[in-house]
């Protein structure tokens, strides 16, 4: 049973994300656990009365099998918890259930971000690229693409990249003079790699926090980085290392909004639009699935106004 779909009543038993608990003791002195659920639909509070373990605050992003009675606490649902364990590997439920994710097929997006390197004319660049799908291709495929801002659901860096891969290939094929292609899509597709080592998540795969390094260098340097270490293990020539690590170091277009030098060639200048328009038409589309049509949103941080959704 989805959260949202809980009255008063109703017995409910299943998977759901822990999202926080805080280990508590009654006026008379017992003890009992207050947790946070979540599903896909959304949270609630749930209580399990005497109870002191095991599970507690540390298990917090685990996935938790429950048994129990909804009811309501001033105005507000709540869970009574009467049986609860954490999920092991023998548990089936489905992580779509739990968690927002991505609206693709994934095993379909994977696939063609490989066709497209398979099909790259420079052997240099596609030899970069085919280590680092190596290297951090099962994180990729799983990971948001940002802890809040856009596609900040599981799946969501696969989804980005591939609609960025996407449109990098038509550009490019409208401006075959001006574009190196091999180029081009090189740096789109590793543009954002590096996050997975930016973030921590959970064992859902939701962003929870950012790793020391991540905070302290960013995914732009740790991308270079990156890219600079498999260019010299690859012996790739210096110039196609350094084009490729200015494409990712300058892919936010301007130091305001994180880019560590600007775009200096026409592929990198193209990748910070391409990244710009991605994440903002992610923003617009959530906004507008959240407002009635012929309405103006709140005001949208990222965007820095309100939008409206036109009928």
């Amino acid at each position: 049973m989805l959260i949202q779909e809980m009255h008063s009543g109703d017995r409910v038993e299943g998977y759901y994300l822990l999202q926080g608990a805080a280990a508590r003791t009654t006026a008379a002195g017992k003890p009992f656990l207050t947790m946070t659920l979540a599903d896909r639909s959304g949270t609630i509070t749930a209580q399990v009365w005497d109870y002191s373990g095991p599970i507690s605050p540390k298990d917090a992003g685990s996935v938790v099998y429950i048994a129990g009675i909804a009811s309501e606490y001033r105005g507000a649902p709540q869970l009574t918890v009467q049986r609860l364990r954490l999920a092991d590997g023998t548990d089936e439920y489905a992580v779509s259930d739990l968690v927002a994710t991505a609206p693709i097929d994934r095993g379909e997006a994977w696939q063609y971000l490989l066709d497209v390197v398979e099909s790259m004319a420079d052997g240099d660049y596609q030899a970069v690229c085919q280590e680092m799908l190596r290297r951090y291709g099962e994180y990729v495929r799983r990971i948001p693409a940002a802890k809040s801002v856009h596609h900040s659901f599981v799946g969501g860096l696969l989804m980005h990249t591939a609609n960025m891969v996407k449109s990098a290939c038509f550009y490019a094929d409208l401006y075959p003079d001006t574009l190196d292609r091999s180029l081009l899509i090189a740096g789109t597709l590793l543009h954002d790699f590096c996050k997975c080592e930016e973030f921590v998540t959970s064992p859902l795969g939701l962003v929870t926090d950012y790793s020391v390094k991540g905070q302290l260098l960013g995914h732009l340097v740790m991308g270079a980085e990156a890219v600079d270490q498999i260019a010299g293990l690859l012996q790739i020539p210096e110039e196609k290392s350094v084009l490729l690590q200015h494409m990712i170091l300058s892919h936010h277009g301007v130091p305001e909004f994180g880019a560590a030098v600007r775009p200096m060639c026409a592929e990198s200048e193209l990748l910070s639009y391409l990244d710009m328009i991605d994440s903002r038409m992610e923003i617009y589309a959530e906004t507008m699935a959240q407002t009635p049509a012929g309405e103006f949103s709140g005001r949208v941080f990222a965007l820095e106004k309100r939008i409206y959704h036109h009928n």
